[in-house]
């Protein structure tokens, strides 16, 4: 968190990052219980869903978002797509919810147990050979680039890993095509130059090979990136002098944090805009039919299907796209405050400024 010159400057309570700024242990508790309360909330919304799921009624009509993007992988019904099968949806959410209690156990020991820095930790383990001193590999040092791009390089790897999943679950496994009503088996078209033209017509892919072909692209490229930045050092002189081009001076946990708060914000409205249109990704069979961008003191998109009956009043698909957009927009909000502090604007100077203005006021009427 941005100090603006005093190291000694404290926080409330509230502001739970400052807690674990220079406390790499800490750090890393925090999101590995972050993802246990996500994967808890996704097992949780699957069970709850499946407890409710009619079978009689359109899927995209029940305002569900778990059960949808299970099918649309080809999890919970038959390969025609048309017989339901809650046994395996019911499997997906008991999973998370048993995998939500081991990261739970995982933040707890990094916040309870573990030494607060992974660079004095030597693990559970009495000795302290080199082997059990790993972990203070990962030391969190914001303005050392060296030690950031170790990390972003395994951030990497991990992300392509995922990646390789996805396009060979749908090599064997299969995902449901709209085009079918089915789920198939799909390829990847490994086209870069279709890969490339997709950047700028993305909201209107058409091709479930197309989609496996990005993926496969993407895989390649982050494991490659990841590599790259696990193997190089920023700050040594290999890549050049580290200058303010390359983030001198500008890293700090209050950077990292705008950036990531960029990130997922721009991926948010981009997931928005995608779901709101396209119909492969997001076949109409599971979240309802299509959607019409309108404009009020904000964009906003509306249901174009009569919903007159309809419980949830909204289809799923007119769930998502609002919420992902209006949840993008507020984390653009947070990386712009952040990114401003990170440069070390102070914004109590606004509130300083407003209050010597009303002081001003007073003392002129005076």
């Amino acid at each position: 968190m941005q100090t603006y010159g005093n190291p000694d400057v404290t926080y409330g309570w509230w502001v739970g990052n400052s807690v674990v700024t220079n406390k790499s242990s800490r750090f890393i508790g925090s999101h590995v219980a972050h993802t246990g309360l996500i994967c808890f909330a996704a097992g949780a919304n699957t069970l709850w869903e499946l407890a409710r799921y009619n079978p009689d009624i359109p899927m995209g009509h029940q305002g569900m978002v778990s059960i949808p993007h299970l099918a649309s992988i080809g999890i919970g019904f038959d390969p025609t797509g048309t017989v339901f099968d809650g046994t395996s949806i019911a499997f997906i959410g008991v999973f998370h919810l048993i995998c939500s209690m081991v990261y739970a156990g995982a933040g707890l020991l990094h916040s309870l147990i573990f030494s607060e820095d992974t660079q004095n930790s030597s693990g559970l383990f009495a000795d302290d050979r080199p082997e059990h001193r790993q972990a203070a590999r990962y030391k969190l040092e914001w303005d050392n680039p060296d030690n950031q791009t170790f990390i972003l390089g395994h951030h990497l790897i991990f992300f392509g890993v995922a990646c390789i999943w996805f396009v060979e679950w749908a090599k064997w496994h299969g995902i449901y095509d709209p085009a079918l009503g089915a789920v198939r088996t799909v390829e990847y078209n490994l086209n870069l130059n279709a890969i490339w033209n997709h950047q700028f017509d993305f909201l209107s892919i058409d091709s479930l090979e197309d989609v496996m072909g990005g993926h496969a692209f993407l895989a390649f490229a982050e494991i490659l990136g990841g590599a790259h930045h696990i193997a190089t050092k920023m700050g040594s002189g290999i890549l050049g002098e580290y200058t303010e081009f390359k983030g001198s001076g500008l890293l700090s946990a209050e950077a990292v944090l705008s950036w990531s708060l960029a990130g997922i914000g721009w991926m948010a409205i981009i997931a928005a805009f995608w779901c709101a249109t396209n119909t492969t990704v997001y076949p109409e069979a599971w979240y309802g039919e299509t959607l019409a961008l309108k404009f009020g003191i904000s964009p906003y998109w509306i249901d174009t299907a009569d919903m007159t009956g309809v419980v949830s009043g909204h289809t799923s698909r007119a769930w998502l796209t609002n919420v992902h957009y209006y949840l993008g927009f507020f984390f653009i909000q947070g990386h712009l405050w952040h990114a401003i502090r990170a440069l070390g604007f102070d914004f109590k100077r606004v509130t300083n400024a407003v209050s010597n203005l009303d002081n001003t006021r007073v003392s002129l009427k005076g």
